[in-house]
This record gives C-alpha cells, structure tokens and sequence, in this order.
C-alpha cells in the first residue's frame, strides 16, 4: 500500500452506499478507514470493508449515527485524523464540525462558517439574496404555528411548499396545492424533519409550475479557489426524492449553464465554501433559474459528475479539507459524454412504492465495466446477496450509474444494465427505471419534476406488452422448458430414449394462452412456432441462471429474467414482469377445467401497506370517515405514509395505537 500524502486513518461517520464509497477513494490513496455501526449493521458490507469499525450503539439514528458524542470518540478511540460524514446523517450539521474541531479531527466538509450560512435553508435564502442570486419567492424565515402558515401561503398564493430548514433528500418536504392540506403537511414535515436531522423548523415558499431541478456541483479549497463542474439534471422525482439524475441536462444551452454555474461560484464564495457542494436551482420552461438551496456535502448523485470530468470528488473533497490547493481550473472542466444514475430502492411500485425489508435472498448487479470512449457501467452499492434489508435506514439498495459518448446510448445501456439487475426476496423498482428508461417523453429530454406524476397518474403497473413483447416471453418459457427436459433426457442411469421430449406446448401469459408447436433446441438454436407463426432465436440459456440472454432474428436480442414458479415461470424484461406457465395441450386442457381460486374481500379493512411504526390514529370507532380522509399515519424507512379511506364508510373497529409496530397486510381497522 502506498504511503498516502494526506491523511494516514479516516472515519466514515455514515453507513451503505456512501459508506462504502468513500472506503473506495481511500483505499485508493493508501488512507486507513474506521467505520461505525448500530446494532442493525453489524454484519453491514462497509462495516466488512473498512479497516477498523466501531459500535456506537441501537438501531435508531437518533441513538447511533447522530449521537455527535459518540462519532468523536470513536475518532479518538481508533487515532482517526479525520472524519467523512458521507450525505444525511450529521453531514450538515454546524455542532457536529464544531465538536471535531474542539478534538483536533479534521472534517472533511466545508467550514463551519459555511455549513452555518448555507446548511439553513432559511439563512441561506438571506444570504443568496444578499449576493444578488435569483431566488424563489416565498417567506423568507421561520413560520411560527399553523395560522401564521395560512397567511404566509395565502399571500404567496398556492400552490406552495412547506419545507424542512435543515437536511435534505426529499425528507420534511410536502407540496401543498390548497389551504385544507396544509396542516396535515406541517404535522408530517415537522415529524420527518425532527425524526432524520433533529430540527423541525420549517418555511414555505412558492411552487414553479413546469419546473426542472437542475444543480451545480461546485468544488473549493481553503485557498479561495472555487470551481462549477457542470451540472445535473435531477427532475425525475418521486414525492421530492431523486429517482432519475443525468449529467449534462438536456435542457441547458452553454449560455444558461455558464450563468448557472458563475451564480454558484459567487454564492460558494461569499461564504467561503471550502469542499465539495451543490447549488440548487429551479429552472422554468424559459431557462429562468432560482436559488432553491446549497447542500454542504456530498451528494448522492456526485458519479454522473465523475463520469462526465473524470474527477473523483471524495479525493478532492479529502486533499481539499488537508489544505491542498485544487488541482483544477475553470478551463480544465469539460463534459466528456453522458451519464444516467437510476436509485435502486427497496420499494414496491405496483402497491404505490411502499418500502420494502427483509433478506437479500439473490443479489446480482450487472458487471461493472469502465470505458472512457464506448459504454462505462458503475454500481455504488451498500449490501450483498444475503444481508438484510431494515426498516431503520434509507432503503436504497444501490445506485446504477451508465456513461456513453451520447445521451440515448447512456440510456440505452442503462436500460440493458437494469434488465440485468436480479434482485430476489424483497420488493424492488428495477421494472419502475426500467419503463422510464423505455419512455418517449424521458428519452426526448423534455421533463419536468411532474414526470412521474404525469406519465403514470394512476401508479405503476408495468408496462404494456405488444405482440413482439408477448412472443418473446413464450419463446423464452418454451426454451427453458426445453432445455430443461434435455437435460432430464440425459441423466445416467436412465434407458436411452425413455424420456420423451414434448414438442408442442401451451404457454399461459397472464391469463392468455398461446399455442405452441414444433418447438426444437438444438446446439443453442431456438425454433417454434407461436399460434402458427414461425420465431427463431439464440440463446446459451442454463437452469439455474438467473438471466436468459434470447437473441431473436427477428427482435434482436433481450436480458430476460428468469426464475422458477409453480407450472411454469417468472419472465421480466424491459419493465414487464408476466408469469408464464407451461403445459402440454392435454395438461392445458384439464387445467381450464380447475375453479379459479377467489381473493379475499378486504374492502373492508384498512391493512398496514408496509412494516411500520403508527404515527397516529386519525379517527375514532363510530367515526363517519369520506373518501380521502386520512385515517392514519405509518413511518417507515425515515418516510410518513399518510393512509386515507378509499370510501366513505364508518369506522367499526380499530385494531392498532401509537406506537405499535405493524407488519404488512396487518388489519389497523375495519369498516362496517
């Protein structure tokens, strides 16, 4: 290992991904790293790759990974020099650089004096405004209470949002389109706010329609040099959290960037900014941009940066905070191609993205690859196949980055990549990335922070197949079935030929059959014909293998997932997932004899969506509840769902309180 320049031993006062990430960087330059770890992350991928690691306490964040006390002692225990506070956590927090400080330890962030003036929505609003930066309209400052809300939003005119002063990533955030949604915003922003950073103060500016989240990633040394290094498009969102980033932003014209970016530096200088940071603006249909607010840290979309300049931020962050000198001018940061990233979440988009826990029964990212002139396919990731999945943290599982010489061929290679992606155990959003990779108005460029709420208004349901769609998945079924009787033909100890291979199949895809004749495999070359029409293909396909690469002479070729069901198989590919079950015509005849098996009728409960924590209960027993009244509020992963009735109804039994941990499917209440 080579005798690093800078810092000999640092401390990742974080977890996952980023965790993880920053070890990579350091390692890199021969720097030692400690990690820290609550009782749920003790078997956690960063805690495994650092070189030390330190408890510091329960589950909980409040009791852990934001106890400042016990990150400074963890420093001081191990001989750690300095310390990484990664994105969220204490990444942002004044007391927290303040309190390394009082011990000697290096944080590697910006100055307290920066994170001071920036990290405060509202005092950095003040400050932007001071330095002559476009910024939304809205109250500038603290609202008080509920009625004070309701004259600042009337007077700004709705709609509004009610924001959380500190942290970030959508967390503490509520858009509010009339006054009878307010109070209910403020309630659960306030919880989130005080549950993820400690601080529930909140203020409320103005919502641009047709908006675009666009930042600038800014650099600084403590030597007054400060850089822009392009910016990110970040307008794919889900309820204000990032889902979609890319860098360079199809939107902006070199003149706009130019703006945006000398906007960013002015801002960053004013305050002194020292590190790596991202300037926040809302850009409206005409290119007009407003300050939204400086993140005085790293951010989770930083690799669409690195892959577009082929700058490591974690390491200028690192020589930076030791007091080099940017290794960078103006002039030398260019765009070198295109980069998506897509947030693998642990969530369930076809039951409104609830968060999803539990074991990581099969993880298998596609293969990273790095090419500065074709495709570079990079994974930043926090677990591994078998850990778990808790209902305490953030449920990212990983961040799947492609870069390409242009935009629709780093889209192109993401959505590949995300066929690729076997994730097994838990609900997952690969089939959610993948159709926004698939979709026109994504592939255009012209989005806006409403995309998701407009190009799927009724939730996700996969997409819609075609009958190109349809034959694939039953050649993929009918090859599967055929590779698998071949190898049952050929077991030893069996009489040669005993084991009849059928060639006529019906495939049932989600209810509809197809019929199947003349199937052969031979040597890897798939031939058959579906309801009479011939398709031919390739494939290499085992049992066994997670993924089958089908490559059809007349559809090219397809990462199609595969597993085992009962009759048959689960096929996904290109944002679908279907169910394909396998019979003989005589096995299919007897199977359309069989009852079909009835659900049962729940309409009349309100079921815990996903494993929580009750927030409140809204609503009393005997209560008259309409359509759309909130009837409950369930935390999970650091997030309030607020759950209201999907008729009016009355209120006969309610089988949860405060505080009660629920498991998904549990009954909270039932209605007459």
């Amino acid at each position: 290992m080579a005798v690093p320049d800078v810092f000999k031993k640092i401390l990742i006062a974080n977890r996952g991904e980023i965790a993880c990430r920053v070890i990579k960087t350091a390692r890199k330059m021969g720097i030692k790293t400690v990690a820290v770890y609550s009782d749920a992350d003790k078997d956690a991928l960063h805690v495994e790759m650092a070189d030390e690691a330190v408890h510091i306490g329960p589950p909980p964040s409040a009791q852990s990974y934001l106890v400042i006390d016990r990150i400074v002692q963890a420093c001081r225990d191990t001989g750690a020099e300095a310390v990484h506070p990664g994105y969220g956590f204490l990444s942002e927090r004044e007391a927290f650089a303040e309190a390394l400080a009082r011990h000697g330890i290096v944080f590697i962030g910006p100055n307290v004096r920066a994170i001071a003036a920036m990290g405060d929505k509202i005092e950095s609003k003040k400050l932007a405004q001071a330095a002559k930066v476009n910024t939304v309209p809205g109250f500038i400052g603290e609202i008080t209470d509920d009625n004070h809300a309701r004259r600042i939003a009337k007077e700004i005119g709705y709609p509004v949002m009610v924001k959380a002063s500190a942290g970030g990533g959508g967390k503490g955030l509520r858009i509010v389109h009339k006054e009878d949604e307010l109070v209910q915003a403020i309630k659960s922003s306030q919880h989130e706010a005080k549950a993820s950073f400690g601080d529930d103060r909140l203020f409320i500016e103005k919502f641009v329609t047709e908006p675009r989240h666009i930042e600038i990633q800014v650099m600084g040394d403590k030597h007054g040099n400060v850089v822009y290094l392009n910016e990110r498009e970040c307008s794919i969102q889900r309820r204000n959290q990032k889902v979609i980033e890319e860098a360079p932003s199809p939107f902006l014209d070199a003149a706009t960037r130019k703006a945006m970016g000398e906007q960013a530096v002015m801002l960053a200088k004013a305050v002194g900014y020292d590190s790596a940071g991202t300037v926040e603006f809302i850009v409206d249909k005409d290119r007009k941009f407003y300050f939204l607010e400086m993140n005085t840290r790293l951010q989770v979309e930083h690799p669409v940066t690195e892959l577009i300049t082929g700058l490591d931020l974690v390491e200028l962050m690192i020589r930076s905070a030791f007091g080099e000198k940017l290794p960078i001018k103006q002039s030398d940061v260019g765009i070198n191609g295109w980069a998506v990233e897509a947030r693998v979440y642990a969530e369930d988009p076809y039951r409104g993205f609830l968060p999803s826990t539990g074991r990581l029964v099969r993880y298998r990212p596609p293969a990273e690859r790095a090419s500065r002139t074709g495709i570079t396919i990079r994974n930043d990731t926090g677990v591994y196949e078998g850990g778990e999945i808790s209902m305490f943290y953030d449920p990212m599982i990983a961040k799947l980055c492609t870069h390409a010489p242009t935009r629709t061929d780093a889209i192109d290679a993401m959505a590949t990549a995300l066929d690729q992606f076997r994730i097994e155990g838990i609900s997952h959003n690969i089939n959610f990335l993948t159709a926004i990779m698939h979709n026109a108005k994504f592939r255009s460029g012209k989005i806006t922070t409403a995309f998701i709420a407009e190009e799927f208004p009724d939730g996700f349901h996969g997409l819609p197949m075609d009958d190109t769609d349809r034959s694939r998945f039953v050649a993929a079924a009918s090859a599967a079935r055929l590779v698998r009787a071949l190898r049952a033909s050929g077991i030893s100890g069996t009489m040669n030929g005993a084991y009849r291979i059928g060639r006529d199949f019906v495939v049932s895809l989600d209810g509809r059959a197809f019929q199947v004749t003349n199937a052969n495999l031979a040597a890897g070359n798939l031939h058959l014909n579906i309801d009479g029409k011939p398709y031919s293909a390739v494939t290499d396909w085992l049992p066994g293998q997670p993924i089958m690469y089908l490559n059809g002479t007349s559809d090219g070729e397809h990462a199609i997932q595969i597993s085992r069901c009962q009759g048959g198989y689960k096929l996904g590919q290109g944002g679908r997932t279907v169910t394909a079950i396998v019979r003989s015509p005589l096995g299919a005849s007897l199977a359309a004899l069989m009852p079909e098996k009835v659900a049962p009728d729940t309409s009349k409960m309100l079921l815990c969506p996903m494993p929580g924590l009750v927030v409140s209960i809204n609503v009393k027993e005997g209560q008259e509840v309409k359509a759309g009244e909130a009837l409950a509020v369930v935390e999970a992963m650091k997030m309030e769902n607020v759950l209201t009735a999907q008729a009016d109804g009355t209120v006969k039994k309610i089988n949860a309180t405060k505080g009660d941990s629920l498991a998904v499917d549990e009954v909270i209440m039932e209605f007459a």
